[in-house]
């Protein structure tokens, strides 16, 4: 069952969500994070940054497995996740190759990629802490709505809502596709967290708080996890 929160801005909501990264590290110190790209957590890793200046060794042992990635964007590109995540969270933490979990994003067998990353979950597994953004259409990482949803890691055809999400905005051609992990797979992790920030989500928000698990909102199968925290931007609506 959900636990929500209603934050007065996004500043408090990125502060309360790098509070439980930092509690989860604290307690383990090699937590495996699931880490989302975007927006909604740009400020909780900024936090983060931060709180590596007043404990230098706090994440040293901090392993990273990546939510999502856009099939065909290299790596390089400035709108790919492997960018945004190296840039904002792996090289300001210092997060070594051997502790990050990664998509090759121009892989020339997708659905053998998403095979390797199940079997590294397996192997490193189970995510301590899946930290999530919820998207205007109800995704959550790249799990599109739909009749059924997938429980493992595995290539998802993008809605046109997602490819108008901000990294997508400016970049020609878009992808088709993307990898993504499974609605399995973060609900096997043992706490979750839900970043709801940014504009036009008013509906799904509504729809989301009304705890009816539907394929058609892929978010609302978090209220079947023991374990979730939601923290409500305010001032985005």
């Amino acid at each position: 069952m959900a636990k929500v929160h209603h934050c007065r801005d996004y500043q408090e909501m990125s502060r309360e969500a790098a509070a439980r990264v930092i509690a989860a590290t604290a307690a383990k110190s090699d937590s495996l994070l699931c880490a989302p790209t975007g927006n909604s957590p740009a400020g909780l890793y900024q936090e983060l940054i931060r709180e590596t200046g007043r404990k230098p060794d706090l994440f040293g042992s901090l392993r990273i497995v990546k939510l999502d990635e856009w099939l065909g964007v290299p790596a390089s590109d400035a709108a790919s996740c492997e960018h945004f995540l190296r840039s904002r969270l792996l090289e300001p933490l210092a997060i070594t190759a051997q502790r990050y979990i990664s998509f090759d994003s121009e892989t020339g067998d997708p659905s053998k990629e998403c095979a390797r990353i199940s079997a590294e979950l397996k192997r490193q597994g189970p995510i301590d802490l899946c930290i999530l953004g919820l998207g205007k259409n109800g995704h959550i990482g790249l799990i599109e709505p739909g009749r059924a949803l997938k429980t493992h890691c595995h290539v998802a055809q993008l809605s046109e809502e997602t490819l108008r999400h901000a990294m997508m905005s400016s970049r020609e051609p878009k992808p088709a596709y993307g990898m993504t992990l499974g609605i399995g797979d973060i609900l096997r992790a043992r706490k979750i967290v839900l970043l709801v920030t940014g504009q036009g989500k008013e509906r799904v928000i509504a729809n989301f708080l009304e705890a009816t698990v539907t394929t058609d909102l892929p978010a609302t199968f978090l209220w079947l996890h023991p374990d979730v925290e939601v923290f409500l931007d305010d001032s985005s609506g």
